[in-house]
């Protein structure tokens, strides 16, 4: 837009700087003249006149040559209101008596610029007193020579002209005030002045120009309260007609722009309401600000319910959790992903995944939440089928060594059962060794406990049974695990190594479901393994838990690395495809992941991430 300049603008303009110029100099001026001829010359003055007075008084204790008395007068007159030092100099310029220490002799030295200050003159121009920057800052310097004359010839050469000096510092605070009353008394002045002059400007421009902007104000309120058809009248040629005229304009295309975001608006609720997926939109305060028909079919509420309302006010859904992804997002800054349960109107069950993402202004703050509500009841069911499918298919390669793993232990009962026959004497006058007795029957009772805890574990797998989410043991699971997979990987050739894990690492899972998960992948690792080779299993906790099954067996193709957690994709004959996207599917919604990395021919590692935890402490009760 190009600025527009009329004879009132630069008339205007001209008159307000001419008359702040005027002001100021005049203001300027009244101050100088002050400063110079009132302040420093009637601080000059009184120095001067209280240096002679303190050195007639000075004069008569030298006559006395009492120098205690000169060394008290010293001091007491140092100690006046003003007087920042009094010092006695001998003629040779050496400090003799001093009202206060001094902290830089070297500043009375004739070479310091201290006393160039005076001495750089010719002597019939040195002042008596002169205002001087000295390192303790500013001083009004008076300085009066002690004369030789007649009486003091006693103790003092009649050649000398002078016996010694007398220099009086002055705190330059005295000057400085006075320099803050004038320059309070031009700032008054000029204020004053000013005052005149504005109101002159204001009534000048009331008149011509504040009548005609009040107009074109009323104008603009009206079209942002809503009224986009007003506009502003116009007349003349001047600045003020230009500037109504591009206001005109201006509103035109505004009203434009309007009509078009409402077209707009109108399609994207369109579309946003055609979705099957609940969405709708939080502050930062958890404060609804927008929902389509979707999510308004969920909460069972009109939109003005909702819209305005708290997401807890509304007890659906997440909303009723103590886990709330949106407040966990908030808190962490992590997208959040959650399934709940929820109850419909009807009475029917409804699983729904709700995704938490940020909505963030250009600078990065965030601004908004948005929530996603997917229904994925019959999802949940159709992988309820898939993991029935692969527990089963599970169940069929962990039996072929079920049966070798019991025959183990119930083969030494057996032993030990007849070992005991043997030592037991048929006649009753025998005695039998009693500590071979009870080696061997330990023994099968040692054997027996194995054969009950494999079997158990093995029923509990084989029921596939769901547990909820509890605090787990990582080693103890990696542990119970191993004990299952031990018979096939001795039935392959493949030694399965454990690395040492402290105790006490735990994570928030099912107990079951993290058991068939790790099965899982160790029995991919067996098969995927040469016979003589081995599989290790490690587990490390840093703020999570990663447990890494690594095997030295065949690798996977990158170009197989994205398909592998695919449904249905198996690279093994006769596998399901299954095992890895149940468990994929189960780590996430615990919080967790599964990554891969496998060169081909190279082996792969898998790794368990899972946010770790710490168990609360159990409370003993006292019997």
């Amino acid at each position: 837009m190009k600025l527009r300049f009329s004879s009132m603008t630069v008339g205007l303009t001209l008159g307000v700087t001419a008359a702040v110029v005027v002001a100021c100099a005049v203001a300027a001026y009244f101050y100088s003249v002050r400063h110079f001829n009132s302040v420093l010359e009637m601080a000059r003055i009184n120095a001067l006149a209280e240096s002679e007075l303190i050195q007639t008084a000075l004069e008569h204790a030298m006559l006395k040559n009492d120098r205690p008395l000169i060394a008290q007068m010293i001091e007491g007159f140092g100690k006046q209101a003003r007087v920042e030092q009094l010092v006695l100099l001998n003629r040779d310029g050496v400090p003799r008596y001093s009202s206060a220490p001094l902290k830089h002799e070297d500043d009375f030295q004739i070479s310091s610029p201290t006393c160039q200050a005076c001495h750089r003159d010719p002597v019939d121009r040195r002042a008596s007193n002169r205002v001087i920057e000295t390192r303790g800052g500013t001083i009004l310097r008076t300085v009066v020579p002690i004369r030789n004359r007649e009486d003091c010839h006693r103790c003092h050469a009649p050649d000398k002209t002078i016996n010694g000096v007398l220099i009086l510092d002055y705190d330059a605070g005295e000057v400085r005030a006075g320099m803050t009353r004038d320059l309070r008394w031009m700032v008054a002045g000029t204020g004053a002045l000013t005052f005149v002059i504005v109101g002159a400007i204001f009534v000048v421009i009331r008149v011509s120009v504040l009548r005609r902007l009040q107009r074109l104000e009323n104008t603009a309120r009206m079209v942002s309260q809503g009224d986009l058809e007003r506009r502003a009248q116009v007349d003349g040629s001047d600045t003020l007609a230009w500037l109504g005229r591009e206001f005109n304009m201006m509103a035109d295309s505004v009203a434009g722009l309007v009509n078009e975001v409402s077209a707009e608006r109108e399609r994207l609720e369109t579309v946003i309401n055609s979705i099957d997926d609940g969405i709708v939109v939080l502050d930062p305060e958890r404060r609804i600000i927008a929902a389509n028909d979707a999510f308004l079919r969920r909460t069972g509420s009109a939109r003005e319910q909702v819209v305005g309302s708290f997401c807890y006010q509304l007890c659906t859904g997440a909303c009723a959790q103590p886990d709330c992804p949106t407040l966990k997002y908030l808190q962490t800054g992590i997208h959040q992903v959650r399934i709940f349960e929820h109850r419909c109107g009807n009475g029917k069950v409804a699983w729904e995944e709700i995704h938490v993402s940020p909505i963030r202004d250009a600078s990065g703050h965030l601004t908004h939440v948005v929530e996603v509500w997917r229904d994925i009841s019959e999802r949940r069911a159709a992988e309820a089928k898939l993991a029935e499918s692969h527990r089963l298919a599970s169940l069929g390669v962990l039996a072929s060594g079920f049966s070798h793993e019991l025959n183990t232990p119930l083969g030494t009962v057996l032993t030990c059962i007849e070992g005991i026959l043997r030592e037991t004497p048929a006649q009753q006058s025998a005695q039998p060794e009693p500590e071979r007795i009870r080696e061997s029957a330990a023994i099968a009772r040692e054997q027996l406990l194995r054969c009950r805890g494999i079997t158990q574990q093995f029923l509990r797998l084989s029921r596939g049974q769901r547990s909820h989410e509890a605090i787990v043991d990582v080693r103890e699971a990696i542990e119970s695990a191993q004990r299952l997979v031990d018979p096939t990987a001795r039935a392959h050739s493949v030694q399965i190594v454990v690395q040492p894990l402290a105790a006490g690492v735990h994570v928030r899972a099912g107990e079951a479901e993290l058991q068939d998960i790790l099965i899982n992948l160790l029995l991919n690792a067996i098969q995927a393994s040469k016979p003589g080779s081995r599989v290790t299993v490690e587990a490390e906790s840093n703020g999570v838990v990663r447990i890494r099954v690594r095997d030295e067996g065949c690798g996977i193709a990158q170009e197989n690395l994205h398909k592998i957690f695919e449904p249905f994709f198996s690279m093994r004959d006769g596998g399901t495809g299954l095992g890895l996207f149940l468990s994929l599917n189960a780590v996430r919604s615990w919080g967790g992941d599964i990554v891969v990395e496998s060169k081909l021919d190279n082996g792969s590692m898998f790794e368990v991430v899972l946010p770790t935890i710490q168990p609360e402490p159990v409370q003993e009760v006292e019997p």
